[in-house]
């Protein structure tokens, strides 16, 4: 059974044949890197192998980690990475311009068919392209800069599959922590996921990259979608070069039976995961009533432009509770821009937002904002572990940019459809 994840290695190993669990050398397409595992980790590696990058083109650098820099530490790791782009030649440098998992993407870096390796655990998010592409840490990313290949063993897929059309105001993020808390945040197994069905095919861009981002809470290597009409206007648009045999990877399917698991879209209601992991979610009404300190809209999988717009939809004409802090991180300045072009911007400002600068930010516990001692946050980000985003003693729900901006005009953690009149 060829499935669309053997379709692609076969193209990246140049082996037509392939069966899970066979070991490849694959040739990298794309490698992408940011400030906090990059430069400052693998230039003494490669200085001590005597090796520049293999091909300066298909490198892409970014820094979204240590924005802004506000300490001598941080300002020096900045300064390292500017100066290790300009000594290895490297054009696709985006400084300050937002979170890679965005950047890549609306840059015009991710088309259907290529293979493609990130510094980052949430590198997936280029599943939604149809590329093959997972996270690898600063020592393997050393080896692919050096060579540009690597080896990987060929994955089952398991694939997740749904019928339907979504309720209004339920969105890809309820859909992923529905996924989390069926399958476990190791139901993946360390394999390839893809979403699949007449669901998926009806989500715009930012969303599908929603799911393909998470897969990592998963436990999945990567989380395929295979690419449509919807995917190839996106990519045009982003000044990206689609390949003419694009189709050749539309490929929805797994080995075997087993491997498909079904979810049906209809009755899925907005969901709220609780303290400490994605896996705990249930229905936004389980947990009514539950006060919280911080509300956040940030990160790669909360705070694209159609998050924005999502949290803009409830807070139009309403204002933030007493007590409640709100913090928006948009996701890339070219989001933010769009957002305020429209008018999005004003909206969430005039309902008490706080903004913040376009990057990882408190999600992944960087930069002066994070949570302190017993706060308590209802966040947009794809993951809630205990202290990642600040204190030990903090607790951090997650829910969709509906949800959250919801919860933040009530006082306590509310299903949207509440506001929003369903």
């Amino acid at each position: 059974m060829v499935t669309l994840a053997k379709k692609l290695l076969s193209k990246a190993s140049g082996q037509s044949k392939l069966t899970a669990g066979d070991i490849i050398i694959c040739d990298v397409d794309l490698a992408m890197i940011h400030d906090s595992g990059g430069p400052r980790r693998v230039k003494p590696i490669l200085e001590r192998l005597n090796r520049k990058v293999w091909d300066k083109n298909k490198i892409v650098v970014v820094t979204d980690h240590y924005v802004p820099a506000d300490s001598d530490e941080t300002r020096a790791i900045q300064a390292l990475t500017k100066k290790w782009v300009k000594d290895q030649s490297i054009e696709n440098f985006y400084d300050e311009q937002g979170i890679c998992h965005v950047v890549l993407p609306e840059r015009g870096h991710l088309t259907p068919g290529i293979f493609c390796v990130g510094g980052d655990s949430h590198s997936p998010t280029g599943g939604a392209f149809g590329a093959y592409m997972f996270g690898i840490g600063a020592t393997e990313m050393a080896g692919v800069l050096a060579t540009g290949s690597i080896w990987i063993q060929t994955p089952e897929t398991i694939l997740m599959s749904w019928k339907n059309q979504l309720p209004e105001y339920v969105t890809a993020k309820d859909m992923m922590l529905a996924m989390c808390s069926k399958i476990g945040m190791g139901g993946g197994r360390y394999q390839a996921i893809q979403y699949a069905g007449e669901t998926i095919r009806s989500l715009p861009m930012q969303e599908r990259m929603t799911l393909s981002n998470m897969a990592a809470e998963l436990g999945a290597q990567v989380g395929l979608i295979a690419p449509d009409e919807t995917t190839i206007a996106y990519v045009e648009a982003a000044g990206g070069q689609v390949p003419e045999n694009w189709r050749d990877f539309q490929i929805e399917t797994a080995e075997k039976p087993s491997n498909i698991i079904n979810f049906d879209a209809t009755n899925l209601s907005p969901q709220i995961a609780a303290p400490h992991s994605p896996a705990n979610a249930d229905d936004a009404s389980e947990f009514r009533n539950i006060g919280f300190d911080v509300a956040y809209i940030g990160a790669c999988t909360g705070a694209k432009y159609i998050d924005l717009v999502a949290a803009a939809k409830v807070l139009r004409g309403r204002h933030i509770a007493n007590g409640i802090t709100l913090k928006v991180a948009p996701a890339s300045l070219r989001d933010q821009n769009r957002a305020k072009d429209d008018g999005i911007m004003q909206v969430l400002q005039d309902a008490g937002a706080e903004f913040l600068s376009n990057s990882c930010g408190i999600c992944a516990g960087y930069g002066e904002d994070r949570l302190g001692e017993n706060q308590v946050c209802i966040s947009s980000t794809a993951r809630n572990f205990k202290g990642r985003m600040g204190a030990q003693t903090s607790a951090v729900y997650l829910a969709s940019p509906y949800t959250v901006a919801a919860s933040a005009v009530t006082g306590t953690l509310t299903d949207p459809r509440l506001l929003l009149g369903e």
